[in-house]
């Protein structure tokens, strides 16, 4: 697995919006990150958001990202648009829900798909929250302090996720 971009917001642009504009808080992209167990990413929208949240890291595939560009026909778009803190290539996301799992030494519990939502359709392109669907990212819980930095993550899965 690779970590090609990471992303950071001090507050909500979509998040709690429903029925108003969105907000105009800065997008940082940043080479690391410093991960606290149970409370989030320190200086993100997220971090104590609220006890054992299970969106305290966001995930999302850079193969998706590139799929759904191509699709869109749109070059000129960052997946920071889509408000996910880790930008990963050469892994399945979807497999690490229900998942522990270590990335550079910190641990996290894959939670949850990061489903898309309408605004999906103002950050990228009408149409995008659609074609997100099933494949919008993963949401995860930090189980263990430490920081996440840009390049080669080797995976390693300390509990595997539970059969359906």
């Amino acid at each position: 697995m690779i970590i090609d971009q990471i992303f950071t917001s001090p507050g909500h642009n979509y998040y709690g919006h429903h029925g108003q504009p969105p907000d105009n808080f800065p997008l940082v992209e940043t080479t690391e990150i410093d991960c606290v167990a149970g409370r989030g990413i320190r200086g993100d929208r997220f971090f104590d958001y609220r006890d054992d949240y299970k969106g305290q890291v966001t995930f999302f595939s850079r193969e998706v990202f590139a799929l759904m560009s191509e699709t869109f026909g749109l070059t000129n778009k960052s997946p920071g648009v889509l408000r996910r803190n880790l930008i990963v290539s050469g892994i399945d996301l979807m497999e690490l829900i229900g998942a522990d799992f270590e990335l550079q030494g910190v641990q996290f519990r894959g939670t949850a798909h990061c489903a898309p939502c309408y605004w999906m359709d103002t950050a990228f392109a009408p149409g995008a929250e659609k074609f997100l669907d099933g494949r919008g990212g993963l949401r995860a819980r930090i189980l263990t302090d430490g920081r996440i930095s840009l390049g080669a993550a080797r995976l390693k899965i300390l509990q595997p996720a539970a059969l359906p």
